[in-house]
């Protein structure tokens, strides 16, 4: 993401991106990161709802996706970020128990990427027995876990949605702050600073 003359006022490309370091430039790169994981789960969430709406949806993509928008979800929650907390799911002012919700899709989340434990079904070892009684053979009998459904998927997506907003809003006050630090800087400073390497059209 290029967005150097957003502030500045300048429409044309820069001659030279250099990187700024510091508290305004640390919060400003956070928050830039936290609104990029709020939009991959708005999109992980769109392509779910279509997903379930298909007559037969296709259980393995309806998984990936929802892994991934938990994970991306928990993650905008980074206590070592510190961006969003739960007073931000209460100033949403959405209805129904919010916080609840969310501290039960952080716990989906450890589910979902658990090393130990398959999401999908639960396997129960058993003995299959003749009717003399006597043992026939083994049987692995498998127990199908509840999938993600339409309703909660929505939820998700209207959260992330409304935190997206507030994210935008700190990042556009957050930017205003370095562009202010940046111009109190001299050219002879501005030079010292490492080049950063941005690619056309990124």
């Amino acid at each position: 993401m290029a967005e150097a003359g957003t502030n500045a006022g300048i429409n044309t490309a820069p001659d030279a991106v250099r990187r700024l370091d510091g508290d305004e430039a640390g919060e400003l790169a956070g928050l830039a990161a936290v609104f990029d994981d709020l939009q991959y789960v708005l999109r992980c969430c769109e392509h779910l709802v279509a997903v379930l709406a298909q007559p037969a949806p296709d259980d393995a993509l309806a998984e990936a996706l929802w892994t991934g928008a938990l994970v991306g979800y928990a993650r905008t929650f980074s206590p070592r970020e510190k961006v969003l907390t739960d007073d931000d799911l209460t100033a949403l002012e959405l209805d129904g128990d919010v916080v609840g919700f969310h501290k039960a899709l952080l716990r989906l989340r450890d589910y979902y990427v658990s090393r130990h434990v398959n999401p999908r079904e639960s396997y129960t070892i058993g003995v299959a027995q003749k009717n003399n009684g006597s043992a026939a053979g083994v049987a692995v009998v498998g127990a199908q876990q509840a999938g993600v459904d339409d309703t909660t998927v929505r939820q998700l997506g209207r959260i992330a949605y409304g935190l997206s907003g507030r994210v935008d809003a700190r990042m556009q006050a957050a930017q205003q702050r370095v562009h202010l630090a940046a111009q109190a800087m001299d050219a002879a400073r501005l030079a010292r600073l490492p080049l950063v390497n941005v690619s056309a059209g990124v």
